[in-house]
């Protein structure tokens, strides 16, 4: 038997909810009606293809009670709540109540939109804020992910899943985890708003603030965030990454570091191409390496990172500065190749080490790949070798053509200079008065230094010179032709690495970094690409 109910007939008085009466909720079919008063009193007895309307949502289910005064009805069997094609939810059980338009679902329970399907035990919606909300496990899964958590919201105009507690997000590539994210199922953005981390085979990466496009595998982080590499971990205040092209960028106080080479590379400024091994870093660009348990700083505009480990090569560009312990220089441009342990100053080339101020064409530093120490310099074309004579205002001076000198402990200790050598030296003797002023021509020379001093000198092929008393040398005759002292140019620390400009814009981004970590805890603003994606 069929039978058809117009509620007409059994209207009853509701009261008003926000000045407005609720609607009834309308049965549009059941094969069986019946009414127990003993067993369910009150109540309707609906069996057989249930189907009831209420505000536009349609319920299906194979049998229902319905309590016509309480606008309120129970549904058992291959129940489903359908509004419009925005939200399927079925159950093996559920209620609904038309006066405050809740609905409560659960025995296997599945909520299903176009873009997602969630499975847990208990689900509730709430058609007033139009929000879904379950406090047991549930399985998100969408064409690209699958979403596990032990409670989440859902909301349902936005397409918005919202978790507050663990939630891992499951993807063929990667695997993202948080405690507190945001999922829009029809564009699968991601917004990560406490401590999260994504973990691949490319890289492991952490945020407490960040966004990620799990379909166009694009993000940006913020707040404490660094990409970790085999070898690498790249830091930064922001921080924007592609996974298709294995490319990131980093912006304010970034920090690379390198765990295998023992080396860190700072700036404001940083890309980074995982692929193509290649590091490119500018704005206040240092990089840091660690040899002879001591540290160099290398500084230029623009640092570049390039090669595999055991055949990385770093580059330096314009106005390059470096300072090592007992070493430090200047010069255009900086070549370093890990393989052969070369690092070339290139253009315009000054070194002091120790008391000595070096200068030529051309800089080779050579280092050992065994002992991890600098072993050797050369300096090719128009060498200038200078040093202050401690007790006096003279200079010691030593040109040639070429300079081979062994460094030990990073100092220079024995130097041969080559070809058409021109000295003038300050002779002292042991109570260090002085005996006169060395001046001479010889094709080859060669020095031993001691604690940073010249403690002996060789001449070869000496062609002419003498040893004249200091009254006896005129003053324009104690310089060599080019001589040029350059003390107030010398790096005396690592900050004096960094020309002034850079850090007047230093200063500046230093208080953008603290206005920006003073807004730490403010949500991330949803973006307009994430709100307009179904526009």
């Amino acid at each position: 038997m069929q039978i058809v109910f117009f509620f007409a007939l059994f209207l009853v008085v509701v009261p008003k909810v926000l000045g407005q009466a609720p609607k009834k909720i309308i049965v549009e079919h059941s094969d069986f009606a019946d009414v127990n008063q003993v067993e369910i009193p009150d109540a309707f007895l609906l069996t057989g293809n249930v189907r009831v309307n209420h505000d536009g949502v349609v319920l299906t289910c194979n049998k229902a009670y319905y309590f016509q005064k309480e606008n309120y009805i129970k549904a058992f069997g291959n129940v489903q709540l359908v509004q419009g094609d925005t939200l399927f939810l079925n159950s093996k059980y559920a209620e609904y109540s038309g006066n405050v338009k809740k609905a409560f679902a659960t025995g296997d329970a599945v909520m299903s939109s176009p873009e997602a399907t969630l499975v847990t035990d208990t689900i509730n919606f709430d058609r007033n804020t139009q929000e879904v909300f379950y406090k047991t496990k549930g399985t998100i899964t969408n064409l690209q992910n699958t979403l596990v958590s032990k409670s989440g919201k859902y909301f349902v105009p936005q397409k918005k899943f919202q978790f507050l507690t663990e939630v891992t997000i499951t993807n063929p590539t990667y695997v993202i985890k948080s405690n507190h994210l945001d999922y829009y199922s029809n564009s699968g953005h991601s917004y990560l708003l406490g401590p999260s981390t994504i973990t691949s085979k490319a890289n492991y990466i952490y945020t407490e603030k960040g966004f990620y496009d799990t379909k166009k595998n694009k993000a940006h982080f913020l707040n404490k965030s660094y990409i970790k590499y085999d070898d690498r971990i790249i830091r930064g205040d922001s921080l924007y990454y592609d996974r298709n092209k294995e490319f990131a960028t980093a912006s304010r106080n970034v920090k690379i570091t390198d765990s295998i080479n023992r080396g860190i590379i700072k700036g404001h400024y940083a890309e980074m191409y995982k692929k193509k091994d290649s590091l490119f870093v500018t704005k206040r660009a240092v990089a840091i390496n660690f040899v002879e348990n001591d540290s160099v700083y290398i500084h230029g505009k623009k640092l570049m990172v390039t090669g595999k480990e055991g055949n990385r090569i770093i580059r330096a560009f314009n106005n390059v500065r470096f300072f090592k312990k007992d070493m430090s220089g200047k010069c255009d441009s900086i070549h370093s190749s890990s393989k052969i342990a070369l690092t070339k100053l290139i253009g315009k080339p000054i070194l002091w080490n120790g008391q000595s101020q070096i200068t030529g064409d051309i800089m080779h530093l050579i280092g050992n790949n065994t002992t991890q120490k600098l072993d050797s310099l050369k300096v090719l074309n128009n060498t200038f070798l200078v040093s202050k004579d401690t007790l006096g205002t003279g200079y010691n001076q030593i040109k040639g053509h070429n300079l081979l000198g062994k460094l030990i402990e990073g100092k220079l200790h024995d130097v041969d200079i080559i070809k058409n050598t021109e000295v003038i030296y300050y002779m002292r003797n042991d109570a260090k008065e002085l005996i006169g002023i060395n001046k001479n021509k010889s094709s080859k020379i060669n020095i031993l230094f001691n604690k940073n001093e010249v403690d002996e000198i060789t001449f070869f092929k000496q062609v002419d010179g003498d040893l004249f008393p200091e009254k006896d040398l005129p003053e324009n005759d104690r310089k060599l032709k080019g001589f040029i002292w350059r003390e107030e140019e010398r790096i005396l620390s690592k900050d004096d690495i960094f020309p002034p400009e850079e850090n007047q814009d230093n200063e500046k981004i230093a208080k953008q970094a603290k206005a920006q970590k003073d807004k730490k805890n403010v949500p991330m603003k949803v973006r307009k690409e994430t709100l307009d994606y179904d526009k």
